[in-house]
């Protein structure tokens, strides 16, 4: 009996962590292998005319951005760490590259990436991903409003002067789009757009403009080669500011987009690991021939919206792309640009935060008008990074204001006089200490300064205490201070000021 029971024992114990790391790996990478594989393809078709048209933003052709896009996605996929989030050439990065390119050429731009790729690396393992917790709600929620409005007017060049078709296609693609779900989800209705907007445009031979017009896709594999420029120290101060916006502007827009599938999913993600994988990817495309990128929040969104949740999905779409662009590349060149259109204008409309206008009504004015400035600003300057730059410097400046007026100074006594300062004490509040001190009305007398419920976070605040004290003294008063917690007082120690 005892053998027995030895004998089952140990395929027991090997048995469940190998079930734990199965279900760990299927979290990871696929939890439903259809469903991934579709909501891949869909964003696949998403990118398309993306990425082109970024690369022409950037100056490069075409097939630079498709090639880039292939890459990072293939790389992201098993190195970032937010599963579904779907990374490739954008926007952001190519307005940053673009006065490069013109300046130096296009060698430059790969050197470029490379050392971006560089400092994201570095900024990955130096764990410096929880630098996002100082954008607020308002900023993210602005970053959102902002990316659908320029995804919506991205689409507008492809319909401003366009004939009649086009304009009847883009609402057929939308009437599929919004009514085939109503139907069956068992297929995603993008792709089904796709498919009979290319159909009934080649059946009507119907006066459209195709992915073949954005311009030339490329016709082979990328190939591994180092980028043909100078290896000195001309050219690293040549690249060096270009990448160090290049990186930023990435990290911060990647950044972004995971925090927003996190609340789309309700999952975690592992921030500096996406870091350190964009790096990766972004080093890997300018190896390869292709511009750096960042994380796409329009086909990342599109992505979770038809069921990606795995790293799958985004390998799938690299994978998608290039066998699109290669191999079915005289198929894909059919496919009208108004069911891309389409596909665009329903992802646009699903990324708004539709809510935010009536919250505007019960939020804080601040909070509002934090949203408001980065939606402006974004728009303004086509720049999703510059937006977000100045709605965490608002954010900042406003809870600046608000916590320094939550400092209080109470005096009582008459002879012998008690000032108790509650709250917090910094840069900020250190002029609002100093002027509740009339040393005149006080001369001569005893002050106690009680700062039980006070704290100091900086060296301006100390130095504003000290200054209050010295002022007490010269006018004939003698000062003792009560309460001091160990953090103000090693600030005091340090700078050896006299308050005792």
């Amino acid at each position: 009996m005892t053998r027995t029971f030895t004998l089952f024992q140990a395929p027991c114990r090997a048995r469940f962590p190998m079930s734990k790391h199965l279900h760990f790996f299927r979290a990871q990478w696929a939890p439903s292998i259809p469903r991934e594989l579709m909501a891949g393809a869909v964003a696949t078709f998403a990118l398309i005319p993306e990425v082109i048209a970024f690369s022409f933003v950037a100056g490069v052709d075409p097939a630079v951005g498709l090639f880039a896009s292939f890459v990072i996605s293939i790389v992201i996929a098993f190195a970032g760490g937010r599963p579904a989030m779907v990374s490739a050439a954008a926007g952001s990065v190519a307005l940053v590259a673009a006065p490069l390119v013109q300046a130096h050429g296009v060698p430059y731009l790969f050197a470029a990436g490379l050392l971006a790729g560089a400092m994201q690396i570095l900024f990955g393992w130096l764990k410096l991903g929880v630098l996002l917790r100082f954008v607020s709600g308002s900023v993210r929620t602005g970053f959102v409003n902002a990316l659908a409005i320029l995804i919506f007017s991205a689409q507008m060049p492809h319909l401003i002067g366009a004939n009649g078709a086009t304009w009847v296609m883009v609402a057929l693609g939308l009437v599929v789009i919004y009514g085939l779900p109503r139907i069956t989800t068992a297929v995603p209705s993008p792709l089904v757009c796709i498919v009979v907007l290319t159909l009934v445009g080649r059946w009507l031979q119907l006066p459209l403009k195709t992915v073949a017009d954005l311009g030339l896709l490329p016709d082979a594999l990328p190939a591994f080669a180092l980028p043909s420029v100078p290896f000195s120290m001309e050219t690293l101060r040549l690249v060096a500011l270009p990448a160090f916006a290049i990186a930023m502007v990435g990290l911060l827009e990647s950044l972004m987009t995971a925090s927003v599938v996190d609340e789309l999913t309700d999952t975690p993600s592992a921030k500096n690991r996406e870091c350190s994988g964009l790096g990766l990817a972004n080093v890997a495309a300018s190896l390869f021939g292709g511009i750096a990128g960042c994380g796409m929040i329009g086909q990342t969104v599109s992505n979770v919206r038809y069921g990606g949740r795995g790293r799958l999905s985004t390998l799938f779409a690299g994978a998608f792309l290039l066998v699109l662009m290669v191999l079915l590349k005289p198929w894909v060149a059919q496919v009208p640009v108004a069911a891309l259109v389409a596909i665009m204008v329903m992802v646009s409309a699903s990324t708004l935060d539709w809510g935010s206008a009536r919250a505007m009504l019960r939020h804080p004015k601040l909070s509002s008008l934090v949203m408001l400035a980065t939606v402006a600003v974004t728009v303004a300057t086509d720049n999703l990074a510059a937006g977000v730059a100045v709605g965490v410097v608002l954010s900042g400046v406003f809870f600046t204001f608000k916590v320094s007026r939550l400092l209080t100074v109470t005096r009582t006594g008459d002879e012998t006089l008690t000032y108790r300062i509650s709250g917090q004490v910094f840069f900020a509040s250190a002029d609002l200490l100093v002027d509740a001190f009339d040393v005149r009305e006080v001369e001569g007398r005893l002050v106690t300064i009680d700062l039980s419920q006070a704290h100091f976070w900086d060296i301006t605040a100390v130095t504003a205490l000290d200054k209050i004290c010295q002022r007490l003294r010269k006018h004939g008063s003698k000062v003792e201070v009560l309460g001091m917690n160990d953090h103000s007082r090693a600030l005091v120690s340090k700078l050896d000021l006299g308050i005792e």
